[in-house]
């Protein structure tokens, strides 16, 4: 057999070793795996009447290519947000024409029919594509088509429908867990108040966790609006109850104010979404309005998914590529690798586009606090959502 791996969307820590279990289980079955680089651009952009310009687009992959590269975050297939099945017109690679693939309402094209070309004159058997919920809809996407698909969910909002926990989550807590904890020391030198803004588009999970952990003094969701005035009052009480004099606020990148929105810029992607960033900025300009004390405010960003992973996300990135190739050897095809009540297991494909999975606000949230409420855990999965 023939097996084609992929990373699409923002890098995590996590995918090498996934890249490197998959590789390697392949190879014990005596089977042959080629990279596809940069994610859904590489079959995209590969010419099949080019031999010599198809190696941008293509990593061959044997024991000795993925023997370290477990040791380093990232991921060496390179990634994109790239969608075949949404491709604007401009972006068509030159060797294609546009005009004879399928228009879309939003006048970009499909492209799919030239992906199921490459993959099969790549002669790809199964493909392995490791990504978040836009990566994953174009696998379930192939996987109607009749490609043999297994896909693997990574992100470290954690936020991928069918599955507990994704490639990626357990780094970007301990990563942010970390730089919470250390920006005490220059808020309570400067007796002000810290606002630290962290990655989650919709989810607020990587927030409410890592806020929780790290003790933070409040925590912004996407999925409640700020009242700001109360979050003031609360952060300025926060301050004075503390002997050090400063307090501490997590925001959610999608957190929002009330009467306010999502702060995004830039064009959308090709899943349809822009950038976010900025939205801590605002809130720690509005504290220091409302309170008159200094702010400081700094957003992880890219920090959180920087570095080698931790040992949890290399246990179950080990697990989920060694499954995916254990399910191609007994026949199976069209599912997505996943963790239920603390179980490896699987789901279809196209279960990353049934629903969505949020904070349960409920249980988990004190909307009038603006901060975690866990307490009563017995019964919940480990990672709690």
């Amino acid at each position: 057999m023939h097996i084609g791996i992929l990373t699409g969307g923002g890098d995590v820590p996590g995918l090498n070793p996934c890249i490197k279990s998959v590789t390697r289980q392949a190879l014990r079955l005596g089977w042959q795996v080629t990279g596809l680089r940069k994610g859904w651009a590489g079959p995209l952009s590969l010419n099949p009447d080019d031999r010599e310009g198809s190696a941008e687009w293509l990593m061959p992959l044997d024991a000795n290519r993925v023997r370290t590269n477990d040791r380093i975050g990232g991921t060496i297939l390179h990634t994109s947000r790239t969608n075949p099945g949404k491709v604007k017109t401009a972006d068509v690679p030159a060797f294609l024409d546009a005009g004879r693939f399928p228009k879309n309402k939003d006048g970009t094209v499909d492209c799919t029919q030239h992906v199921l070309k490459v993959l099969e004159h790549l002669k790809i058997d199964a493909l392995v594509p490791i990504g978040g919920d836009d990566t994953l809809s174009y696998a379930a996407r192939l996987s109607r088509e009749g490609v043999r698909v297994m896909s693997v969910p990574k992100t470290m909002d954690n936020d991928v429908f069918g599955t507990d926990y994704c490639i990626g989550f357990s780094t970007a807590v301990s990563r942010s867990v970390e730089f919470i904890t250390a920006l005490r020391t220059p808020s309570g030198s400067h007796e002000r108040i810290a606002v630290i803004e962290l990655f989650g588009r919709n989810s607020g999970e990587t927030a409410l966790i890592s806020g929780f952990l790290a003790d933070a003094d409040r925590v912004a969701i996407p999925e409640c609006i700020i009242d700001i005035d109360r979050l003031a009052a609360q952060v300025l009480a926060d301050r004075a109850a503390n002997p050090s004099s400063y307090a501490i606020v997590v925001v959610s990148e999608g957190a929002i104010i009330e009467g306010g929105g999502v702060i995004e810029r830039g064009e959308a992607d090709a899943y349809g979404h822009r950038k976010l960033g900025g939205i801590g900025e605002m809130i720690g300009e509005e504290l220091k309005q409302r309170t008159g004390v200094n702010i400081i405010s700094q957003s992880l960003a890219y920090l959180m998914r920087a570095g080698s992973p931790d040992a949890l996300d290399r246990m179950v990135a080990a697990s989920y590529g060694a499954m995916a190739v254990q399910l191609l050897a007994d026949g199976e095809q069209g599912k997505m690798m996943a963790i239920r009540d603390g179980n490896y297991t699987t789901v279809p494909s196209d279960t990353c586009i049934q629903g969505e999975r949020r904070v349960d606000v409920g249980a988990l949230y004190d909307t009038r606090e603006c901060r975690p409420q866990i307490a009563n855990v017995r019964g919940k999965p480990m990672f709690l959502y």
